[in-house]
């Protein structure tokens, strides 16, 4: 249970940041590719700074529950990322949601119970070998590359920023999987070997390799385009890892059915948000 409580508040916190950081995007002048001096414009806005002290509120929250919980309980989880930040966002815009978007944002959360209960996820091994690491890190690092390429190609918009949140969500989910290897090196054998494990300096890595992709799909485009696929893909890789990495197993069997029916119900959730008019123009980017 206490896994679970540390990952909703490295939800709200990470929702936080996002809204945050988005306002800090939109007031930063544009580009049609990476900026590399983003980073740098956007530390000299203190509404962007606030973001940042949100974001690592959230990883402290989130290594907490990584390391006493199972990677795909405590990452999907953070789907709850997109209602928290959409109520974040219309209450510092003082405005209301619509009961569309209310019910939407209850069947996301009812999916996610529903998903994560019938599929019953139980603690794998901590220790993951090189030879499960190497095509992990070589898998992740493909996606990425592939869903870059793509963004690069596509003007700003909805799908530069779709396909630039979902890069940033393997980063994540990656990040994720290299935290709760080096929580567990810091419990069971102390700093020292915490500070010369290599998964320290890769989530650290990945970590910001995330952040500066998430701060272009923000600047991409509308955050109601670059939050689905930073949630549900954020979770749907941190399952895949969860299962392949540390041996964590699933439920399977008639079990497939009420799991499928919570995802189901969470997508629609992402969906109907995404596609509700008042939250497009709370989210939608500035001129």
């Amino acid at each position: 249970m206490l896994p679970v409580l540390f990952a909703l508040c490295g939800a709200i916190s990470n929702a936080l940041a996002t809204v945050l950081q988005h306002r800090a995007a939109q007031t930063v002048p544009r580009s049609s590719g990476f900026r590399f001096g983003l980073l740098r414009d956007l530390a000299r806005r203190p509404v962007w700074l606030a973001g940042i002290a949100a974001v690592t509120a959230a990883a402290l929250f989130q290594a907490v529950a990584l390391a006493r919980g199972a990677l795909s309980v405590v990452q999907p989880i953070f789907v709850l990322e997109l209602p928290f930040a959409l109520v974040i966002a219309s209450a510092m815009s003082h405005r209301n949601l619509s009961r569309r978007a209310w019910a939407a944002v209850a069947c996301m959360v009812v999916g996610l119970g529903l998903a994560l209960g019938a599929a019953a996820p139980t603690p794998g091994t901590m220790h993951v070998p090189m030879s499960r690491w190497i095509p992990a890190l070589a898998g992740c690092g493909a996606a990425i590359a592939v869903l870059c390429a793509v963004a690069l190609r596509r003007p700003p918009g909805g799908v530069r920023a779709a396909c630039l949140a979902g890069a940033a969500a393997v980063g994540n989910a990656l990040t994720a999987a290299l935290i709760k290897s080096s929580t567990h090196l810091l419990d069971e054998h102390g700093l020292e070997a915490f500070l010369t494990a290599w998964q320290t300096y890769g989530f650290a890595v990945a970590g910001v390799g995330a952040l500066y992709l998430l701060e272009n799909a923000l600047q991409s485009g509308p955050l109601v385009a670059s939050q689905p696929a930073l949630t549900l893909g954020d979770a749907g890789v941190s399952l895949l890892l969860g299962v392949l990495l540390y041996e964590e197993t699933l439920r399977a069997g008639l079990w497939l059915i009420p799991e499928t029916v919570g995802v189901a119900l969470i997508v629609a959730g992402v969906v109907v948000l995404a596609r509700t008019p008042l939250t497009s123009t709370l989210m939608s980017p500035k001129g």
